[in-house]
């Protein structure tokens, strides 16, 4: 052993740990009980006036606690920091697809009465599900009401945006009789199979089973309608594609936006003018999402993707997301009918 290198590596620790000691202290310190913190106080009137009792709400923000590895994980999404071939290999797997084309037909007649509803394909609603949750087994392994008094209260730039959630979640968690501190999610505070935040949850969770109660924690039912619901809210093009293969020029050109995920605004006839052509039939007038993505050897394939494609972006606001689903929707797809053949 080298003992130069076992005295510096021991006295890195010591550092190392001489450091991490107030951070601790600071962390322990930290306290979301209202008697003690004005800020959770004022939640607590505020949630009052609408309905939710306060002493359930002081009961259940006193068993908060503060977090600082939601804060850390909030700033290394994936989605930001990977390329797609990275981002495509997390969840373009066989294990996933095989696993997507048995979920598809244990849930066959649920999936086949939400199309009907919503007009969104039983391949879309299963791949999210696959791509939030794999279908249900990993739904997170964050207390909710952790990670979301954390960002609530400490997140550097969006802490009105998780006072709203965590004022949902605690509204949910009480008119649908369960303990705040019973319920896990991500790092973000999304739950359930189809990952929703709470707000939502509020907004577009439906009671598909017709049992009345809208469970999207441990009732697959609920979750197949609700994201089915989600997505026609959010202006679901029955019957519409995706996207489409293109081609285009070596050097990407300067007169389109690429991987944009705001609501289309150039035309498959402007996209042709800048050199993206597709084989398939499209209106000159069809609204696209011009797409450009990288792959491990360094090429790059165009694609433009229609509404949906927006829509999908409607569930995660980003292009890489977006194409996960789309492509495992299908490849999903294709296993089951090779399947049932």
């Amino acid at each position: 052993m080298n003992r130069a290198r076992s005295k510096a590596g021991g006295y890195a620790i010591a550092m190392l740990v001489a450091c991490s000691a107030p951070a601790l202290a600071a962390e322990e310190e930290i306290s979301f009980d209202p008697q003690r913190n004005t800020q959770t106080q004022q939640l607590v009137d505020e949630l009052a006036q609408q309905g939710v009792p306060s002493e359930w709400l002081e009961q259940a923000l006193m068993q908060a606690n503060y977090r600082q590895e939601v804060l850390d994980a909030m700033a290394g999404a994936a989605e930001r920091r990977l390329r797609w071939f990275e981002y495509r290999d997390i969840f373009l797997t066989e294990q996933r697809i095989e696993e997507g084309a048995a979920f598809m037909q244990e849930h066959a007649d649920t999936l086949a009465r939400a199309q009907s509803v919503y007009g969104v394909p039983p391949e879309v609603i299963t791949a999210i599900i696959g791509v939030e949750t794999y279908y249900g087994r990993h739904k997170g392994r964050h207390k909710v009401l952790d990670s979301l008094a954390t960002l609530a209260f400490h997140h550097p730039a969006r802490g009105e945006f998780f006072r709203g959630e965590l004022a949902a979640f605690l509204t949910i968690a009480y008119q649908q009789e369960v303990a705040p501190s019973s319920l896990y999610g991500s790092y973000a505070g999304a739950m359930g199979y189809p990952q929703f935040i709470p707000t939502s949850y509020q907004a577009y969770a439906v009671d598909f089973d017709d049992d009345d109660k809208r469970d999207l924690w441990n009732n697959p039912v609920d979750a197949i309608g609700s994201v089915a619901n989600y997505f026609a809210e959010h202006g679901w093009q029955r019957d519409g594609a995706i996207y489409h293969q293109a081609e285009g020029p070596d050097a990407r050109p300067d007169g389109l936006t690429f991987n944009q995920t705001v609501r289309p605004t150039t035309t498959a006839a402007e996209a042709v003018e800048q050199g993206i052509v597709t084989a398939d039939s499209l209106a000159p007038d069809t609204p696209v999402v011009p797409l450009v993505l990288e792959y491990a050897d360094g090429q790059e394939s165009y694609r433009l993707g229609e509404y949906n494609f927006y829509v999908i972006t409607r569930y995660n606001h980003s292009h890489l997301y977006a194409m996960a689903v789309a492509e495992l929707a299908e490849a999903i797809k294709q296993q089951a009918e090779a399947e049932h053949d």
